[in-house]
């Protein structure tokens, strides 16, 4: 019989994704979640916790037997990010789940009422998944998944109420320059360890445009404190669908 494989992300939505689907399919479900949790916040620890003693199942950690962790990554292919996405979600989330899964799986992501694109660009891009898209087709909103947690008396994820818009790795290589300037003010270890990996492997994650249309590489560690507006930048994923957003042209 197919397997239930509920990808779960520390999301909300995945994680009510994953409770929808225990109540559907029962013991058929697996929650499974490709660890990262190394540079993600502390408290994405006890969100997986709190999901787990709410689904009355065990999140199964799947790990890269190549890579230990994101930093591993960029040290050993040399890559941050480009056009194409980011190579540690490669290596630890897209290539670890590729090795887990089976023909005859079904699988359950988090993809709420709202992400039409996002469920189109799935199935276009993986098309031999087979996919249940349980909130969407069951018309749950992002805000539905917010007050289903609050009813289970489920806090979300710090970085979620910091004003973080995801929950990835602290300091993920496709954010813009918004999101890093609000990384280096509350998390600045993380800020400067990244501009230090930057220098090492000269490349620079952002970018501003000269008047001629040019572009040209900054730099962490030469980042104007008052570049970019996080409100306004473009989400960034870190799951199946990783890929860097769309380039917004920043004033310089």
């Amino acid at each position: 019989m197919s397997r239930v494989l509920c990808w779960f992300s520390c999301g909300a939505a995945s994680a009510v994704a994953a409770k929808m689907a225990v109540e559907q399919y029962g013991d058929l479900c697996e929650i499974v979640y490709c660890d990262t949790l190394k540079f993600e916040h502390s408290d994405n620890l006890r969100f997986l916790n709190d999901v787990e003693r709410w689904l009355g199942k065990p999140v199964k950690l799947l790990r890269s037997e190549k890579y230990s962790d994101i930093y591993d990554v960029f040290d050993k292919t040399g890559w941050l990010v480009g056009p194409g996405g980011a190579r540690c979600t490669t290596e630890l989330k897209k290539l670890v789940r590729r090795k887990y899964q089976r023909d005859d799986d079904i699988h359950v992501f988090g993809f709420t009422v709202e992400e039409t694109k996002r469920t189109t660009q799935l199935i276009m891009g993986e098309p031999d998944l087979h996919c249940d898209f349980i909130l969407h087709r069951n018309g749950v909103s992002k805000l539905d998944t917010l007050h289903r947690l609050a009813d289970a008396g489920i806090a979300l994820p710090a970085m979620y109420r910091l004003g973080y818009k995801n929950n990835n790795c602290i300091g993920c290589v496709k954010g813009q320059a918004g999101y890093w300037n609000k990384i280096r003010v509350d998390f600045p270890d993380a800020f400067y360890r990244m501009a230090l990996q930057e220098r090492k492997m000269n490349v620079a994650i952002n970018k501003s445009y000269a008047g001629d249309g040019l572009r040209k590489r900054v730099f962490l560690d030469e980042l104007a404190p008052d570049a970019g507006r996080m409100d306004i930048e473009p989400d960034i994923e870190c799951n199946v669908l990783c890929s860097v957003a769309e380039e917004v042209k920043p004033e310089v």
